[in-house]
């Protein structure tokens, strides 16, 4: 079943379409637009080790974690976009399969961006960045004293993407030992975001930051089987105040409230409303559409939908 929504908000959103073929498109360019276009993206702040003992520590934002049970992360030390060449990275887990990935917080974005800089193999990118080593449990590669959580990881496997710069090197490790500040866990001992305050990478020069009010919640649906957009009434469902994220609030609640419910908060806080534009319907229907977004904004769903079917 096709859901026509919001036509009269999104209909231009659908139109101007660019479309890029990445087999004719510039390697930087396509580049370009998948670091724009699939963001915000963690950082695995890489801490290897050559054969010869010598640390290598480098950020990576093609990264992201894959399993629980065993813990998989992965992430991809691609190859240099105009050589070619492999990163040092990805030439000492070849020499040596262990790494430690360490998490970006803000306070420590300005050096992990520091150390990405493409210094000759054996320079020690802890100094560089000022950043300080401490010695592991489980494996061989320093963790970075300044992250908040740090994973040792043992390298499973290695997957080479293709031979040509910018081509990547999937590396699937899997986490022996975590270790974690505690003063960034909240009362439940739970990581607190606000309290990690992570970083993310975007394209270009841009990063964001899960903080302030950049940082929200999203219920999800998994106790519960929302109603579903499909479930909302169509006058409601078309509405040109309500956006897609509205429709999708209204639709992840369980059942609609009861009549003496609607009613009872029409009396308590929709008064006003029906006594300045209870003449005029199509005025009142687009002040109730209003003020459901308002409570639908706040995360008052249940006022919302109370408010709508006034």
């Amino acid at each position: 079943m096709v859901i026509f929504v919001n036509l009269r908000q999104n209909h231009l959103s659908q139109n101007h379409m660019i479309s890029i073929d990445p087999k004719k498109a510039k390697t930087s360019e396509f580049h370009s637009y998948m670091v724009g276009a699939v963001a915000p993206r963690p950082i695995a702040f890489a801490s290897t080790m050559d054969k010869e003992g010598k640390p290598n520590l480098s950020p990576f934002s093609f990264f992201n974690i894959f399993s629980a049970k065993p813990p998989i992360a992965v992430f991809s030390p691609s190859r240099n976009g105009r050589t070619g060449a492999t990163k040092n990275t990805y030439d000492n887990l070849r020499e040596v399969p262990e790494v430690v990935i360490n998490v970006v917080n803000f306070d420590l974005v300005q050096q992990a961006s520091l150390s990405s800089t493409e210094y000759p193999k054996g320079v020690n990118e802890f100094e560089k960045a000022g950043l300080t080593p401490i010695p592991s449990v489980m494996v061989k590669p320093f963790r970075v004293k300044e992250s908040p959580v740090q994973m040792e990881c043992i390298v499973k496997q290695i997957i080479e993407l293709g031979q040509e710069g910018g081509a990547g090197n999937l590396i699937i490790c899997e986490i022996v030992m975590m270790h974690i500040r505690e003063n960034i866990l909240d009362a439940n001992r739970n990581i607190d975001p606000r309290k990690i305050d992570l970083v993310g990478r975007l394209g270009a020069n841009y990063y964001s930051r899960t903080s302030g009010s950049a940082l929200f919640e999203v219920e999800k649906p998994l106790a519960k089987i929302g109603i579903g957009v499909d479930g909302i009434p169509e006058k409601i469902r078309l509405s040109s105040f309500l956006t897609g994220n509205n429709l999708g609030q209204l639709g992840n609640v369980e059942k609609l409230p009861e009549l003496v419910e609607i009613n009872a908060f029409r009396k308590e806080a929709l008064e006003d409303i029906f006594c300045k534009f209870g003449s005029d319907s199509d005025a009142l229907e687009r002040e109730l559409h209003l003020k459901a977004k308002e409570y639908l904004d706040n995360g008052e769903i249940q006022k919302g939908w109370k408010t709508l079917l006034a």
